[in-house]
């Protein structure tokens, strides 16, 4: 396969190793952008993933909770420029559009689309978005939304960076006083900054550490320096790693970020204690514009053009 050099730019922004590096990597896997990450990894030139070199689109990010905060949402929707999704008027959409995700029943963005426009029920939601497009003059696009419904407690939200990055975390308690709410803000920006993919260690999939022990075990086989370690002395380090990583992606157990002397966990334990109930975080959602998204901005039209069935 040719390797292209804007192959290579895009390895070397996902990654940040150095562009022969990025050039080798691909050219051992053919093009395959994963498999070349994972062959980086594995030389130890590259962190985990990066998402970064692969955002299509513009866009916000907002959320919506009930007063009482037992319902909230989450979503995202995206815009062609950062200029439109800076305007006041797509914000105002975007908030409209979080407020009824909060109360929809759909099951997916499709079914969303289909239903009736609470301001307008004349039009669907499809339709309204339609309107939207011919308003701003750009094409705009419902990307996701998601629920919480808590059932013994309540939901913080928190969004940074002017919709970038959104917040919702459901918090477990009997105690819902301004303190614990305040915790749970705090909670939201540590997720927020540090992106954690899962509360407790015990929600990691095991398949997924397997994975990530496969990689640690080549990083430290491939490094000249530890040829003449004892076998034992290698799988500590291994081990070492690894739960190194896992803290990382784990919220209790990262470092609270505005005190550096305590993890998470122990500061929402230290908040139990005042409230004089537990405190805990049962779940947490965190979406950040255009992650994930593999296609390249150039398809967004066509991505767009899908969804309003044309």
């Amino acid at each position: 396969m040719n390797i292209t050099a804007g192959m290579v730019k895009e390895l070397r922004e996902m990654t940040g190793a150095g562009m022969m590096d990025c050039k080798k990597a691909l050219t051992e896997t053919n093009g395959d952008m994963d498999k070349a990450v994972e062959f980086l990894r594995e030389k130890g030139l590259a962190a985990a993933e990066k998402k970064a070199g692969r955002i299509a689109a513009e866009g916000i990010v907002d959320t919506n909770v009930s007063e009482d905060g037992k319902v909230a949402s989450i979503v995202e929707v995206n815009s062609e420029t950062d200029f439109v999704a800076k305007n006041d008027k797509f914000k105002e959409y975007v908030a409209a559009v979080a407020a009824q995700a909060a109360k929809t029943s759909a099951a997916s963005v499709e079914e969303f689309l289909e239903e009736k426009w609470e301001l307008d029920t004349s039009k669907t939601v499809k339709e309204e978005l339609s309107t939207m497009i011919s308003i701003i003059g750009e094409n705009m696009n419902i990307r996701r939304f998601e629920q919480i419904k808590a059932e013994n407690g309540f939901v913080a939200s928190y969004i940074h960076g002017g919709g970038r990055i959104g917040i919702l975390v459901e918090i477990e308690t009997t105690a819902v006083n301004d303190e614990v709410k305040e915790a749970a803000k705090n909670v939201a920006m540590q997720i927020a900054a540090m992106n954690p993919k899962y509360v407790k260690r015990e929600d990691i999939p095991e398949d997924y550490i397997a994975h990530e022990k496969d990689i640690i075990k080549a990083q430290v086989k491939n490094d000249p320096s530890n040829e003449k370690k004892p076998e034992n002395i290698i799988e500590k380090m291994i081990e070492g790693r690894l739960n190194k990583e896992l803290k990382e992606i784990c919220l209790l157990d990262q470092v609270y970020v505005k005190d550096g002397n305590m993890s998470v966990g122990a500061y929402l334990a230290s908040v139990s204690k005042e409230a004089g109930a537990p405190v805990t975080v049962k779940r947490f959602i965190r979406y950040e514009t255009g992650e994930g998204l593999e296609k390249k901005s150039e398809d967004f039209a066509a991505e767009v053009a899908k969804q309003m069935g044309q």
